[in-house]
């Protein structure tokens, strides 16, 4: 019984990753049928590390699919003993290259009940598991049908366009390539929505100025390292990019200094292919108050920006998520609004305590969680009480199969390779620094959500942490 247990709850969990257009769930491309599993590699975590990388009102809508309600219960099987997983956690958490500051929790996810933990309040650096919390407080605040706009206006006369950044980083550039998921905006479309309402003017020369003034403050965090952009981590934050401001959008270098630029070009050479003559100067400008919309294209729905943020470890899409949260909680469109809105948020939710930001997408140093706080957030997130969060769970990577999980050096280790794709979590990783918090079963069918967090790692953790979350997934 089980093992048959154990194969319903490893069935609700394919449920999770499994979103259709009409019922907000769609099919990843991870056959998770119980017959078959195809194993599909990804990109390493997009980090610093070794490898695992007035203005317009906000350009946010509420249409689209609703993210599905989803079964997420504890199963019928009993606690694990504690005092025989309390003796595998301890000696794991004894390794030495864990180093020496470790936090470590394990959550009953029906319940909040404790069943381990060590160091569970300690500050620790959590690296990318800070997207968690970031997905977390944008489901919560934005919902899970939200989309970003990225719109054109008509300027100060009937010959003069705005290109209105809305804070979409996926947004496609000219040259993306099409039919990966979520489905992405296209600056072509728009290019050409907007050709069909001058054309309909009458109007057959225009000037071109872009709007970028969504966001506030700098571009880059508080303890982000030099190293950062130039290395394709992630992109000058930005209201109006392409390809997630990459100049190949193939690759993530090089990654480039001035984004809206780059894009309102793109744009300008899309509206000559379509007939426009287009003012061969290109500036920033500010749209003005009211003006006529020529054209729009929204993203995909915030669920699934979610799902791609901590499936991928997006640190672009998570800062764009930030900031469009703290539009909606009344903060600056900045990296110091984006956090105080996402704590906030976490405030409303009870789940605050432990938590301390200085960035959305785990890059700075100077983030510190708990590890009881990951794991709460987890829980949350795979609560039938909480519908709307269940994206963070089902866009969680997949133990061999999907994302950050799935670049073929996770869970390989013989103490580890037995519970691949029972687990499901999100991984962190920064110099020094090894974090991973997600959901298992238990070999009884129990639901329980994990986090582990080391930040004085000597040189690489990751095979210890997946040997940990193996002894929760068969506890």
């Amino acid at each position: 019984m089980a093992r048959h247990d154990r194969l319903v709850m490893l069935a609700t969990l394919a449920v999770l990753q499994v979103l259709t257009v009409v019922t907000g769930v769609y099919a990843m491309t991870t056959d998770f049928s119980l017959g078959a599993l195809t194993r599909q590699t990804s990109p390493t975590e997009p980090t610093a590390s070794p490898p695992e990388g007035s203005p317009p009102p906000a350009p946010v809508v509420t249409s689209g699919p609703v993210l599905a309600q989803l079964s997420v219960k504890s199963g019928g099987g009993p606690l694990p003993t504690k005092g025989t997983l309390t003796r595998q956690l301890t000696d794991a958490l004894g390794d030495e290259a864990l180093g020496k500051r470790v936090g470590a929790v394990v959550l009953d996810a029906a319940t909040g009940e404790r069943i381990f933990a060590a160091g569970a309040d300690t500050p620790i650096t959590p690296a990318s598991t800070t997207k968690i919390v970031t997905c977390v407080a944008a489901l919560a605040s934005l919902g899970p049908d939200a989309r970003l706009s990225t719109r054109v206006v008509q300027g100060a006369s009937p010959d003069a366009v705005v290109l209105v950044g809305g804070g979409d980083p996926l947004l496609a550039g000219p040259s993306a390539r099409q039919g990966g998921y979520p489905k992405q905006a296209s600056l072509a479309t728009l290019a050409s929505r907007t050709a069909a309402a001058l054309k309909a003017r009458n109007v057959k020369k225009v000037t071109l100025t872009y709007d970028t003034s969504l966001y506030t403050g700098p571009a880059t965090a508080p303890g982000w390292k030099p190293g950062y952009i130039p290395e394709g981590n992630v992109a000058p934050v930005h209201a109006l990019a392409i390809d997630e401001g990459r100049q190949n959008p193939r690759s993530n270098t090089p990654r480039l200094s001035d984004p809206p630029a780059h894009a309102a070009a793109a744009f300008a050479r899309l509206l000559r292919g379509k007939g426009v003559t287009v003012a061969k100067s290109v500036r920033p400008g500010k749209a003005p108050a009211g003006a006529a919309e020529l054209g729009r294209v929204d993203s995909a729905p915030v669920y699934a920006l979610v799902e791609h943020t901590l499936t991928h470890s997006d640190n672009d899409l998570a800062e764009a998520l930030a900031r469009h949260v703290a539009i909606k909680e009344g903060q600056p469109a900045s990296f110091d609004g984006g956090t105080k809105a996402i704590i906030a948020v976490l405030q409303r939710l009870g789940a605050a305590q432990g938590v301390a930001l200085s960035d959305a997408s785990g890059l700075s140093i100077r983030n510190r969680i708990s590890a009881a706080a990951l794991a709460k957030l987890v829980a949350m997130a795979g609560s039938p009480a909480s519908p709307g969060l269940h994206a963070v769970a089902s866009g969680m990577p997949i133990a061999g199969f999907s994302g950050t999980l799935g670049n073929g050096r996770r869970f390989t280790g013989r103490d580890s390779r037995g519970q691949v794709g029972l687990v499901r979590a999100k991984t962190g990783t920064l110099n020094n620094v090894n974090t991973l918090a997600g959901l298992a079963t238990t070999k009884d069918g129990r639901l329980v959500t994990f986090a582990f967090l080391a930040d004085q790692v000597p040189v690489n953790a990751e095979p210890v942490l997946d040997r940990l979350a193996a002894i929760v997934a068969r506890s």
